[in-house]
């Protein structure tokens, strides 16, 4: 099944996929089902706030047609589905953490590009019982943006936190994208490329995170996370 799958992986064998010995024929409306499948599994979790769905609505319009690409151009190359891409356009749906990174990777733009309002400068209190949190599919990963949605900016500061026994696979970011995070609560494992590194309170670690990355919580409690996020490409 083509579903985006962010924390499963299918079983190998010496490192390579297993080949199916049985295959049925297709059902009657079972590509159907299956590209249903496929959109929701990219929706966000329920719990998740729904404010910033109409924000990166708007920032995906105006930065897809800015670089002249139609819905089926903007969902190949960012492996996101076209039904998807155009229910987060319309501000009709609420896409994941993962699905916001595919998006801002495909258009070449920060993280914060897709989440930003702009709006007038100046000092801004960021009250923490109305943070915008952005969630994973299953609702384990929350990431919490701690500064302003002003305006899209190429250093960013994240709140993490991830439940227990919970993975959140990170496709590669931009390339020269760099990861500083620090563990503040629990126990992490970070993959990065292959490479596993386990990180307990205080413990921090930078990497390239143009790369395939994995957080995993291997405890039986929450963790949290602070993540600073580089980028070496200007803001749009």
């Amino acid at each position: 099944m083509r579903a985006v799958r962010q924390n499963s992986d299918p079983p190998r064998v010496n490192g390579a996929l297993p080949v199916a010995l049985d295959v049925q024929p297709a059902r009657p409306g079972a590509q159907e089902q299956e590209l249903e499948e496929e959109w929701t599994y990219e929706v966000a979790h329920h719990d998740s706030p729904p404010d910033l769905t109409h924000v990166v609505g708007e920032n995906l319009r105006r930065l897809r047609t800015r670089r002249g690409l139609s819905l089926e151009r903007l969902s190949k190359i960012s492996g996101v589905s076209r039904a998807m891409l155009g229910q987060v356009e319309l501000g009709r749906s609420a896409p994941t953490i993962n699905v916001v990174w595919k998006i801002a990777r495909a258009l070449g733009v920060p993280f914060s590009a897709l989440v930003s309002a702009r709006s007038a400068s100046g000092p801004m209190l960021l009250r923490g019982d109305r943070a915008k949190r952005l969630t994973s599919h299953d609702g384990k990963f929350t990431s919490r943006a701690l500064f302003p949605f002003d305006a899209p900016r190429t250093v960013e500061f994240y709140e993490l936190c991830l439940a227990p026994l919970g993975v959140e696979n990170a496709d590669p970011h931009p390339p020269g994208t760099t990861e500083n995070i620090v563990v503040c609560q629990g126990t992490v494992e970070i993959s990065v490329d292959g490479q596993r590194f386990l990180l307990a309170t205080g413990d921090a670690l930078v990497f390239q995170a143009d790369v395939p990355h994995v957080y995993r919580n291997p405890a039986n409690v929450d963790s949290l996370m602070y993540l600073v996020m580089t980028y070496s490409l200007p803001a749009p």
